[in-house]
C-alpha cells in the first residue's frame, strides 16, 4: 500500500518501548524479500550495542538500519563489518541546540541522519512515532552543517509537509502516526500526503 501511493522506503518496526507500527521480524524479513529492488527497506532497531544491532540485521536482512537510540556499546564501524553493503541512519531527537552538535559528530560515522521528536530520556523511552513536531529551525541547521542526507521525521501530515519542507530542506521525509487509523496504515491519508507533495 505505502509502496503504491508512491513511498521511496519502507520503515520495517522492530521491537520498541513505545509507539506505533511494531511487527515480527518474521514479517520483516517477509516484507524485506518482497519489496521491488528500488525500494528501501529500513529496520527500525531499538537495540543499543552494536552487536545486538548485527545479530537483530542479520534474522532480517532490510538493506538499511535505522538506529532509534544511541549507540551505547560497540562502534558503527563493528556494525558495517558484519554487513558491508548496509546503509546505517542513525536518528536524532531534536532536544535543543545540543542536537546540532550531537548530529554533526554523528554524521562522520554514518551514512544519513534522521531527524525526530521522541525523548529518549524519559522512563519509557519515546523513541518515534509521537505525532509531534520539534523545532524545525534546528533541524534546517542540522541539514545545512552534519554534511549528510537528513530525513525529517515527527509530526508530518499533508497540512504540513510545504512547511516543513520549505523550513527544513531535508533529503527525504518519514512518516508514520499521521498516516495511520487505529495504529493500522490508512490508505485514503497516504495519498492524502503524497497528494500535497505533489502540489509543491
Amino acid at each position: 500500500m505505502a509502496v503504491r501511493a508512491g513511498a521511496s522506503a519502507l520503515g520495517l518496526v522492530g521491537k520498541m518501548p513505545s509507539g506505533p507500527g511494531v511487527i515480527s521480524d518474521d514479517e520483516i524479513y517477509e516484507i524485506a524479500r518482497s519489496v521491488p529492488p528500488p525500494i528501501g527497506t529500513f529496520l527500525l532497531t531499538s537495540e543499543t550495542d552494536a552487536a545486538e544491532i548485527s545479530e537483530h540485521h542479520r534474522l532480517v536482512q532490510t538493506n538499511t538500519i535505522q538506529i532509534v537510540d544511541k549507540l551505547a556499546y560497540g562502534t558503527y564501524q563493528e556494525i558495517y563489518e558484519k554487513a558491508p553493503n548496509v546503509k546505517i541512519v542513525q536518528v536524532i531527537h531534536v532536544i535543543d541546540e545540543k542536537s546540532i552538535d550531537e548530529a554533526a559528530e554523528l554524521a562522520e560515522m554514518v551514512d544519513a541522519i534522521l531527524l525526530d521528536s521522541g525523548n529518549p530520556n524519559l522512563e519509557i523511552k519515546e523513541l518515534g512515532g509521537t505525532g509531534r513536531v520539534h523545532n524545525w529551525e534546528l533541524s534546517r541547521k542540522i541539514v545545512e552543517t552534519c554534511g549528510k542526507p537528513v530525513f525529517l521525521a515527527g509530526g508530518l501530515k499533508a497540512e504540513n509537509v510545504r512547511q516543513a519542507i520549505e523550513t527544513v530542506q531535508p533529503f527525504g521525509l518519514d512518516l508514520c502516526s499521521s498516516v495511520r487509523t487505529d495504529g493500522r496504515l490508512d490508505e485514503r491519508k497516504l495519498e492524502e500526503f503524497f497528494a500535497a507533495i505533489e502540489k509543491i
